[in-house]
């Protein structure tokens, strides 16, 4: 699916942090039929992947100076004032991680971290206006953030970003909200402070679209990739958690007859 004009608040783009980027490069490129385009010289070699000539995510080479993890995926919201973004962050209990930074001619990007410890970036675009399709095989079809402190980063996202919350569960086994409701919703908060490791802080996480998750599985792994978590049938479709060539961990989804993408996490029929 083609997008534009992406909603102040909605997710606008994502990018993988890479130990090897040619490895990632040659991952992504034969697992998903991404193609990349980038320059050395400019930004440290950060890299826009391409699908069907459309800009679908980014990678750029991990440099530990800068700070943060190696081999992991960053998720940023649309913001129209990357200033006013970071004192809204602030005011709602963030912290900001790396003040808003003119990415010239493309845009102004920031760095957050919420109260629940997830880090999530700002862009306001300029001549790069984020993801150009979403939801279709080789393409991200949903990012969510799992955070240790649920009620803190629900108000976190309400107050920084505008986001409008819906809750479709809330139990100590299951608890989830979007922004935004039904076919509108355009990403997920899900309570991780059950079954996050302590040493393991919230974060971020993409769903890529696939249209058949065994027959990607099967190929992942030839390609140097892991299964973490075996692929199963849900409400939510066929998913399966994984991790890339360079441990970079992500999930891939497939729609699938009789899921109904409600709040009852059990298999789908």
């Amino acid at each position: 699916m083609e997008v534009s004009n992406i909603k102040p608040g909605n997710p606008i783009w994502a990018d993988l942090s890479t130990s090897d980027i040619e490895t990632s490069k040659k991952f992504y490129g034969e697992l998903f039929g991404w193609t990349f385009e980038g320059d050395a010289d400019e930004y440290g070699n950060y890299t826009t992947a391409f699908l069907n000539g459309k800009r679908v995510a980014a990678l750029y080479p991990y440099v530990a100076e800068m700070g943060g993890f190696a081999n992991t995926w960053s998720v940023y919201l649309h913001t129209e004032d990357s200033q006013a973004t970071a004192a809204s962050v602030t005011e709602a209990g963030g912290t900001v991680a790396l003040e808003p930074m003119h990415v010239a001619p493309y845009g102004w990007m920031g760095g957050f971290l919420s109260p629940g410890g997830e880090f999530v970036g700002s862009w306001q675009p300029e001549s790069h206006p984020g993801f150009e399709v979403l939801a279709e095989p080789g393409a991200i079809a949903w990012l969510e953030a799992l955070t240790k402190d649920f009620a803190a980063s629900k108000a976190f996202y309400e107050k920084a970003f505008g986001w409008d919350v819906h809750m479709m569960a809330d139990s100590d086994e299951f608890r989830y909200a979007t922004l935004g409701d039904g076919p509108e919703a355009a990403a997920g908060l899900m309570d991780g402070s059950g079954f996050l490791p302590e040493e393991v802080p919230g974060f971020w996480q993409i769903y890529i679209n696939v249209e058949s998750v065994d027959e990607t599985i099967a190929k992942l792994l030839e390609l140097g990739g892991e299964v973490l978590e075996p692929a199963a049938d849900t409400n939510f479709g066929r998913v399966a958690a994984v991790a890339d060539s360079t441990g970079a961990r992500f999930r891939l989804q497939q729609h699938i007859e009789g899921a109904t993408y409600d709040a009852d996490p059990s298999v789908a029929e």
